[in-house]
């Protein structure tokens, strides 16, 4: 593919009267964005002082909490969008509000290691509201509506980036973890009644659609089974082949289900448009690049060097608000690699942008590899890291965006928001893998952590997954080309 035209419709006459007007639904739109994506990133920066809070023992126990929040988001960047798409956009949007709140509110409430995990998982059910925009902003803005929703989600997306690192590390500082839930229940139930009130309770774009529901909760579950086996192989041993092979036999039927199924998960001619699979995939390993960094870089900073024997010792030894300014650069080169997308996407050269983004990432990786002891090098590499991963989310959103028709707006948002979910939890249990392989005691303590010699190599894989975006573009252009081949003979 090397053309990509937007087009849109004209929006919806039958509600025209009742829009708000578009500052105040972009408004909207973008507080969806930044606060969902603000519990995305508030949590590495805090993991060490949940490990310490709650007293886990091992890295895997604490970074489950993460990866449970991303396996709900999976669940929600299903749900969601085909739930605004059939039962209109308003709706969808209370609902998903109301989960955040009711996440947030069950730790507050309970104070456990167990609440903090179901929490997890209703905020990461609620926390795919942030692709919700990307359908009501299509659906009621007449002119570049596709154009405008990337945007506010990339823009909003830089900005909830630095709302979740620093907002966060700020209140635990001063606070507590507690009152950190306390402060995210009052914020996100103002949020449902904002949504209420602002977004247009207008006629559902596709009112006879169904959803998915079964194959919904079937494809959360095998890819759950697979990331316990990635994530739980080094404590398990053979124990693990258990989900892995579970995981992968479900995973097989329900490829083949779903192809005959009359309400797929995911419509099977949008998935074959021009690169929407390969989109789809480069979102995955952008995620999966993303959170990997996150981790890492929130790890190793907050490791306090004068706590480990002096053979073992590494870190920076930062508190949580510390090491949200440490990821600013990220937030802020984040915001610019939207921007800088924008022109070459317009003009239909999203491939390019992929690859340049992937290449830009392995850069960044490769530059973290190599020097990440002291914080200037953390500086430096967020920020080149955070420019890649923007231009590739915003390539990957727009492709996926212009292959269906408007109605079809949230089954879209919901393919990509998927690919970022999973490939979100991929990354965070593949680099907890790495970082459980070796681990060191903390002297009068019973907590452990990763050798040093282990982030080096973490970044090194991280690269590889980012290069993975240049081999996924070159091999569906190669696949292009053939089928145009066919076609003339």
């Amino acid at each position: 593919m090397t053309e990509i035209n937007e087009t849109t419709g004209a929006g919806r006459d039958s509600n025209a009267g009742d829009t708000p007007p578009r500052g105040v639904l972009i408004g909207v739109g973008a507080l969806l964005v930044t606060l969902t994506n603000a519990i995305i990133f508030v949590l590495p920066p805090l993991l060490p002082i949940i490990q310490a809070q709650y007293g886990l023992s091992t890295v895997s126990e604490t970074t489950w909490i993460y990866t449970v929040l991303t396996l709900g988001g999976g669940a929600g960047f299903i749900l969601l969008p085909r739930l605004a798409d059939v039962f209109g956009d308003r709706n969808a949007t209370v609902f998903a509000a109301g989960c955040l709140t009711l996440g947030a509110f069950v730790p507050a409430l309970g104070d456990s290691y167990p609440a903090l995990l179901i929490g997890a998982a209703l905020m990461g059910i609620g926390g795919a509201a942030q692709l919700l925009p990307l359908g009501f902003l299509r659906r009621n803005l007449a002119d570049n509506g596709v154009a405008t929703a990337v945007k506010v989600l990339v823009v909003a997306t830089g900005l909830g980036i630095v709302v979740g690192m620093i907002g966060g590390g700020l209140i635990v500082e001063y606070l507590s973890l507690r009152s950190f839930f306390c402060v995210l229940t009052a914020a996100f139930a103002a949020t449902t009644v904002v949504s209420f009130v602002v977004i247009p309770h207008a006629p559902p774009a596709e009112p006879t659609g169904r959803i998915g529901a079964l194959g919904t909760v079937w494809m959360i579950g095998w890819v759950a089974a697979l990331l316990l086996a990635l994530t739980q192989g080094l404590v398990w041993g053979a124990g693990a082949l258990v989900p892995l092979i579970g995981g992968l036999v479900a995973a097989a039927l329900w490829v083949r289900v779903e192809r005959k199924s009359s309400a797929a998960v995911f419509d099977v001619a949008m998935l074959k448009s021009p690169f929407v699979t390969a989109a789809s995939v480069s979102i995955a390993l952008f995620a999966a690049v993303n959170a990997a960094f996150l981790l890492l870089l929130s790890t190793f900073s907050q490791v306090d060097p004068d706590s480990l024997q002096p053979s073992d010792a590494y870190g920076l030894g930062l508190s949580a608000l510390q090491t949200g300014v440490l990821m600013v650069p990220f937030a802020v080169l984040f915001r610019v690699g939207g921007r800088v997308a924008e022109g070459p996407i317009a003009k239909g050269h999203a491939t390019r942008v992929f690859v340049v983004g992937a290449l830009v990432c392995v850069a960044g990786l490769a530059w973290l590899a190599l020097a990440h002891d002291h914080a200037w090098q953390n500086l430096v590499g967020a920020g080149v890291i955070g420019l890649g991963c923007s231009m590739g989310y915003a390539a990957g959103f727009t492709v996926v965006q212009i292959a269906v028709p408007e109605e079809k707006a949230g089954m879209a948002a919901g393919v990509a928001g998927t690919s970022m979910a999973v490939g979100f939890a991929f990354g965070t249990a593949l680099i907890t893998g790495v970082l459980s392989a070796s681990v060191v005691l903390v002297p009068g303590t019973d907590i452990t952590v990763a050798d040093k010699g282990l982030y080096g190599t973490s970044y090194w894989i991280s690269a590889v997954l980012a290069a993975g975006v240049l081999a996924t573009v070159l091999i569906s252009r190669a696949r292009s080309r053939r089928r145009a081949a066919v076609a003339v003979s």
